[in-house]
């Protein structure tokens, strides 16, 4: 597409690379227990404590959670501090955790796995480090593509389904916390020799305040972005959380036979990775797709057609028991049209809020993280209730419909006010 030619001869091609790359492997980590769900449930069923669909779900959501929150704060420690020293004191964090997880090993008990859980938070939270300092070093009309290429970094989950699993079944559910720790540690110190943040010259930084919070979350755009995100990513992040949860309880024994036929694999846990990598491996590698769309065709035209795909797929999951096959396909299209729309999501974002970049990214961010929370509660609830999804797909469904409607409830404004002199296709 044009938009990814045009980059060429602009910005800053290192800092770009180092954020998809800090961002890539901070979201490997962060949404890591989500294909150890099962191992660990084992794990702890042996050492004497049967986990819950709730607690399961629980300890599944506060990764995401404490990435919701921490976003805001390292949004702030991105505008007071800069990208760089933010991104490195959080990087150290999250470190420091994986190590801890990885020594505790066996005897590590389900309430050290949620301090461990919201550590990895720190992870989640570099979201709101990658994209503003990536999107610094260009112009507005380049937006949508280098924010999508900078989040595209969520494609670290896929690495986490298409490894996790096997590392587990090789050498201990473990032992995938050192590597995580490892690989998080050369992650460190390449962005700390290629990152650099953007001069005054390309990029003015305006410290915030408290109040200046205060200020942008009186701003009703500011909520309407948040209800986007909170669908777009959050659905995202949700599925891909649960994803391996949501395989192995509806279809174990079909993921089983596939192993065996066709991949001379024995392991369902590991074949569920491999199909729940395939699923979110669309959303991650769409996001600069759904970028670059939104750019040529505005991004509320963008929304329309990503929403709604959601909608009708969602209902389809909830109403019809779909075969194996079939499901797995629903499951992609449902993840690439979410990733889709995260792109175009944060194609409108800096158009409007160009100004106050750092502070709206860790607000909208943290939006997108309570959305994810929300998801993997809501099916976590769905299971343990009624002992299956449906609930939990018409429910998602219905809040993408909200945030269909309250498009079209805005889009005129939009277009007619800041969209005028916004630098970008509305």
């Amino acid at each position: 597409m044009a938009g990814f030619k045009a980059l060429k001869g602009q910005g800053h091609w290192p800092t770009l690379l180092a954020a998809f790359l800090y961002f890539d492997f901070s979201f490997m980590v962060w949404t890591m227990l989500g294909p150890l769900s099962t191992e660990i449930s084992e794990a702890l069923a042996v050492g004497g404590f049967i986990i819950s669909e709730g607690q399961k779900a629980t300890l599944l959501s506060i990764p995401i959670l404490a990435g919701a929150i921490l976003r805001i704060v390292l949004g702030f420690g991105v505008d007071k501090f800069g990208a760089k020293k933010t991104a490195l004191v959080s990087q150290a964090v999250v470190i420091a955790v994986l190590f801890y997880a990885y020594f505790r090993g066996a005897g590590i008990t389900y309430d050290e796995l949620l301090v461990v859980a919201f550590g990895l938070g720190f992870a989640g939270a570099s979201f709101a480090v990658a994209l503003p300092q990536a999107g610094q070093w260009y112009p507005p009309k380049l937006q949508g593509v280098v924010l999508g290429i900078a989040g595209a970094g969520n494609i670290g989950v896929v690495i986490d389904f298409l490894f996790a699993p096997k590392i587990a079944e090789l050498w201990g559910w473990e032992s995938v916390f050192l590597v995580g720790a490892v690989l998080s540690s050369i992650i460190f110190v390449t962005y700390m020799f290629m990152a650099k943040d953007a001069p005054a010259e390309v990029y003015t930084v305006r410290p915030k305040k408290l109040k200046d919070y205060g200020k942008l979350l009186k701003d009703k755009d500011t909520w309407w972005f948040n209800l986007f995100y909170a669908v777009s990513f959050g659905g995202f992040v949700g599925f891909a959380g649960y994803m391996k949860v949501y395989l192995m309880s509806t279809y174990q024994a079909d993921m089983s036979a596939f192993g065996l036929d066709m991949l001379n694999e024995g392991n369902v846990k590991v074949v569920a990775g491999y199909f729940g990598a395939l699923c979110i491996f669309a959303g991650a590698i769409l996001r600069p797709v759904g970028g670059a769309i939104a750019d040529h065709l505005g991004g509320i035209k963008s929304l329309y057609i990503f929403f709604g795909s959601v909608i009708l797929l969602a209902i389809l999951s909830a109403t019809v028991t779909l075969p194996f096959g079939f499901a797995i396909l629903v499951l992609f299209l449902i993840m690439a049209n979410l990733g889709m729309a995260n792109g175009a999501v944060f194609q409108l974002v800096p158009q409007r809020f160009g100004k106050d970049i750092g502070i709206m990214t860790g607000i909208i961010g943290a939006a997108g993280g309570f959305g994810g929370t929300a998801l993997i509660n809501t099916f976590g609830w769905s299971k343990g209730t009624f002992d299956g999804y449906s609930a939990g797909f018409m429910i998602f469904a219905a809040v993408v419909l909200v945030a269909l409607m309250g498009i079209s409830l805005v889009k005129t404004r939009w277009r007619t006010t800041w969209g005028v002199a916004a630098g970008g296709r509305i």
